[in-house]
C-alpha cells in the first residue's frame, strides 16, 4: 500500500513529537504531503535557538491538517491530555534531549526526557489504545561494536549518557509491547544530515566556520568515520517503518557506508569555494572511533534503501544553508 492510500484510510492524526527539530520537521512536511493529519508537539528546547526552529516548521505549520501543540512530554498529564483530546492513530516519537557530548555535562536532563519522555508516551498510548509506534533511536547504542553494527549486536557498553538513555528508551517500549500488546518499531539512527539539521552537529558547524574563514576544531586526526545518513533516507525509513506495524523490532536506519571526517570537510570546503583550516586536539571518550550500519533488516522488513550519495546530500545541505545563513541564528 502506498503511503499516500495508508494515510488516507486514518480518519485520526500521526502524532510526531520533536516536530520542530531536524527530523521531525522533515517527517511531518512528508506525512502532509501524503495526505495525513499531524498533530506536531515540541517543547522548543533550548538546546539551541528556537527561532531556527520556528524556521524549521514556517512552511507547514498552519496548514489545515496540522495542530500544533507546544508541550513538554517529560509531564504525564500533559501527555495523556493530547491522547484524551485528539483522536490519534499512530505516533512517531523523535523528542529527545539530544547531544551526545552534551549528555556528559547534563546527565539529569537527558535521562529525565529521553527515559521519562519516552515512558510518557508509552503510558499514554496504553491507556488511550493507541497500538502503532516508531521510536527514534541513535547508532549510539551499539559504542564502539564491531563494524558494520547489527541489531542482534550487545548494546550494553554505552560510550555517554545519551546512548544509554536511548537504550533504556528502547528496553522500555519492548516491555510495554510485550506487556500491553503495542506495536514497535525502535529505528536506529545514524548520523543524520541535510537542511534544517542542528547547529551543532559537525556538518553544520563545519560549514558555519569554512564560511567565516574560521578554524575547524577536530577532535582526533579527522579519519574517525561515520554513516553519514541524508535526512530524506531516514524519513523514508521511518515512512515505511509505520506502515510495516510488527510486534516488536530494532532496526538499522543508515547509508551502510562509513565515511572520514577528513572527506566531509574536504567535501564542504569545495561545494563552499572556501579552504578548511583545520585545528587537531585529542579525541573525546564520548566519541565512537567508526559506525557504519547493517541495513539489511530494515530491507527485508519494509524495503528500506537509501538513494542519496554523500557527495549529493553536502551539495543540498550547502545550497540550504547558503540560502537560510542570514536568518539562522549567530552560534
Amino acid at each position: 500500500m502506498a503511503p499516500a492510500e495508508a494515510s488516507r484510510q486514518q480518519n485520526g492524526f500521526v502524532l510526531v513529537t520533536g516536530a520542530a527539530g531536524f527530523i521531525g520537521s522533515h517527517l511531518a512536511e512528508r506525512l502532509l504531503l501524503a495526505g495525513a493529519s499531524v498533530l506536531a508537539v515540541d517543547n522548543f528546547d533550548p538546546y539551541y535557538a528556537r527561532s531556527q526552529k520556528e524556521l524549521h516548521i514556517e512552511a507547514w505549520r498552519d496548514h489545515e491538517r496540522v495542530r500544533f501543540v507546544e508541550a513538554d512530554i517529560r509531564r504525564l498529564d500533559v501527555v495523556a491530555g493530547l491522547f484524551d483530546e485528539h483522536p490519534i492513530e499512530s505516533v512517531v516519537h523523535l523528542a529527545a534531549r539530544a547531544g551526545v557530548r552534551a549528555s556528559v555535562d547534563t546527565p539529569h536532563e537527558t535521562l529525565d526526557t529521553n527515559i521519562r519522555g519516552t515512558l510518557n508516551i508509552l503510558e499514554a498510548m496504553r491507556r488511550g489504545g493507541v497500538g502503532d509506534l516508531v521510536l527514534g533511536t541513535s547508532s549510539s547504542v551499539y559504542g564502539d561494536s564491531p563494524v558494520p553494527f547489527r541489531e542482534d549486536a550487545p548494546a550494553d557498553r554505552p560510550l555517554q549518557p545519551y546512548a544509554a538513555s536511548k537504550r533504556a528508551a528502547e528496553m522500555l517500549a519492548y516491555s510495554y509491547a510485550h506487556l500491553h500488546g503495542l506495536r514497535i518499531t525502535s529505528a536506529r539512527l545514524f548520523s543524520v544530515y541535510g537542511p534544517r539539521m542542528r547547529p551543532d552537529l559537525a556538518i553544520h558547524k563545519f560549514a558555519r566556520l569554512i564560511a567565516a574563514g574560521a578554524e575547524l576544531p577536530i577532535l582526533g586526526d579527522g579519519t574517525a568515520s561515520r554513516d553519514y545518513t541524508y535526512v530524506s533516507d531516514i524519513v523514508d525509513g521511518v515512512v515505511a517503518a509505520m506502515r510495516a506495524r510488527h510486534t516488536f523490532e530494532i532496526v538499522n536506519l543508515g547509508s551502510s557506508e562509513a565515511v572520514p571526517l577528513s572527506r566531509v570537510i574536504d567535501l564542504l570546503a569545495e561545494r563552499l569555494g572556501k579552504e578548511a583550516r583545520r585545528r587537531y586536539l585529542p579525541s573525546d571518550l564520548s566519541d565512537a572511533r567508526i559506525t557504519c550500519a547493517d541495513t539489511s533488516k530494515a530491507h527485508r522488513l519494509f524495503g528500506y534503501a537509501p538513494k542519496v550519495t554523500l557527495e549529493e546530500g553536502i551539495s543540498q545541505f550547502v545550497e540550504w544553508y547558503l540560502a537560510n545563513r542570514r536568518r539562522l541564528p549567530a552560534e
